[in-house]
């Protein structure tokens, strides 16, 4: 999978975000192209960023982002894989598999940490967050537990003691 992330400038606000995703929705859906989103919540600078992302995790889609040229070119793109489906030639039968296609082959890593309030208030705006993902929590490994399983990695190794 293609490894995607946003960076985050001067003047980087709602709208470039929006701008974002469009792209990637596109090569994931029209494209076929499997890719990964990452995201960590220091990257989160407008809360609208989480809303957008829910409303792709529930439905596929985000409302009154494709603008009429953007659905042409889509419709474009994907009818080959309409018609090799047998799926009948319509508009929307095209654009209900794009949205399938960016559900099969857009993925997004969402990394927030669990200390504090945010977390738990992001997850009852957003019940998508919890409803369509799932949920890895990862704890900080003591280090003699890193420090064996190093030791034991590395006996299997030659010329190492």
């Amino acid at each position: 999978m293609k490894y995607k992330s946003i960076e985050i400038t001067k003047g980087f606000g709602s709208e470039a975000f929006r701008e974002v995703m469009k792209g990637y929705m596109k090569e994931a859906g029209a494209d076929g192209e499997a890719t990964t989103f990452v995201m960590t919540d220091t990257q989160i600078i407008d809360e609208t960023f989480i809303e957008n992302l829910n409303n792709l995790l529930n439905t596929g889609e985000i409302p009154n982002l494709l603008l009429p040229e953007d659905k042409d070119e889509i419709v474009n793109k994907v009818r080959p894989f309409c018609a090799e489906k047998k799926i009948v030639d319509t508009t929307e039968n095209i654009y209900n598999l794009f949205i399938d296609r960016v559900r099969e082959f857009l993925h997004i890593c969402l990394c927030m940490s669990p200390v504090g309030e945010t977390l738990r208030v992001r997850c009852r705006q957003f019940p998508s967050l919890v409803n369509c993902c799932t949920l890895d929590w990862f704890s900080r490994w003591p280090e003699e537990a890193l420090l064996f399983v190093s030791s034991e990695f590395l006996k299997e190794l030659p010329d190492t003691t």
